[in-house]
């Protein structure tokens, strides 16, 4: 192979990580070992000509509106930062923003079809945020992840018992998850019949795979959550350790009296306040919700039929309640 054809498949090997295998720039160049610029430079060729402008240099196709400085000034505004440090008034990244701040920061102006076809050539996709809690403690996630979590495992295997994570929630009517269809050019407006229903649950995970789940009847107390972990017991054939938030049913005095009265049948343990993102279980809800948006739910009998039918099917897809357990903040429960 010539030098030429040696450089031309680097440049080709280092694009498609980027841009086909969504591999991170920084890793990128710290695999290839080479300059950053490089990658950029790289990067923007493809996007100007396409696999061939790596290939010919003689022929890079139309004229480049963003140089590799450019790209790798989008790629580090958008990676690093969010649009409030660009006096925007909002905090998520949409293509509308990135396509004013690059008019306003480069004065370079590019159609939102460009915008896209940009950030996905290097390396940037749209993806759902992590929400947290303004309120989140460091030091007690710190010592949930340390010490608290760490602890529940031993004591589960001196015990022999399955740990689950618990979590309740409610799925309503007038939840706005998904998207509707409308006249083009016209958003549509969704307004309030004033007679929304809804439905409660709660549901517990384990990291082997494991799913159960009940309605909740009106609002939830300490006597329906004893209920459930009762069931719960039952149902795993063994003793159970249940990892729950801080509702205040949770610490009840009735559920705490129940609790102690269980030895080492059932064991509660807590979260960090105000960290769902550390309980798998909420990815039972995020699934259900999603589903649930694209089905047509005439009433509340409908409602309950077609969660029903979506719990029913997370329940059976092993696979998928173990994969709640590989998020970002929930491989701790792996380890």
């Amino acid at each position: 192979m010539t030098k030429p054809e040696t450089r031309s498949k680097k440049r080709k090997e280092v694009v498609e990580a980027i841009v086909l295998r969504k591999e991170p720039v920084h890793i990128v160049t710290r695999v290839f070992n080479i300059p950053e610029r490089t990658v950029f430079e790289w990067l923007s060729r493809y996007r100007s000509g396409g696999w061939h402008a790596l290939i010919d240099e003689r022929k890079s196709g139309r004229p480049r509106k963003l140089s590799s400085e450019d790209l790798r000034w989008v790629y580090e505004a958008v990676s690093m930062n969010n649009p409030l440090n660009f006096q925007f008034k909002f905090c998520l990244w949409t293509l509308a923003t990135i396509r004013t701040m690059i008019e306003r920061e480069r004065n370079i102006k590019l159609s939102k079809s460009s915008i896209h076809r940009l950030l996905h050539n290097i390396g940037l996709s749209s993806q759902r945020p992590i929400y947290k809690s303004y309120k989140q403690d460091p030091q007690k996630i710190e010592k949930y992840l340390n010490t608290t979590y760490p602890e529940v495992v031993k004591h589960a295997k001196s015990i022999g018992a399955e740990i689950y994570f618990i979590d309740e929630a409610a799925v309503r009517s007038d939840s706005h998850h998904g998207a509707t269809w409308g006249k083009i050019g016209d958003t549509p407006v969704v307004k309030d019949s004033g007679g929304r229903f809804g439905l409660k649950m709660i549901s517990a995970v384990t990291a082997r795979g494991d799913m159960r789940f009940s309605f909740i009847e009106d609002k939830m107390n300490s006597s329906k959550f004893i209920r459930f972990l009762k069931k719960l017991r039952k149902d795993a054939g063994c003793p159970i350790i249940v990892i729950a938030d801080n509702a205040r049913y949770h610490h009840s005095k009735e559920t705490q009296a129940f609790i102690e009265k269980q030895t080492d049948s059932i064991v509660m343990a807590f979260l960090p306040a105000y960290s769902p993102e550390f309980n798998p279980d909420e990815q039972v809800w995020n699934h259900l919700k999603a589903r649930l948006a694209k089905l047509p739910i005439i009433d509340k009998e409908s409602m309950k039929k077609a969660i029903l039918s979506i719990m029913h099917s997370i329940q059976k897809n092993i696979m998928l309640v173990k994969s709640f357990f590989k998020l970002t903040n929930t491989k701790y429960i792996l380890n």
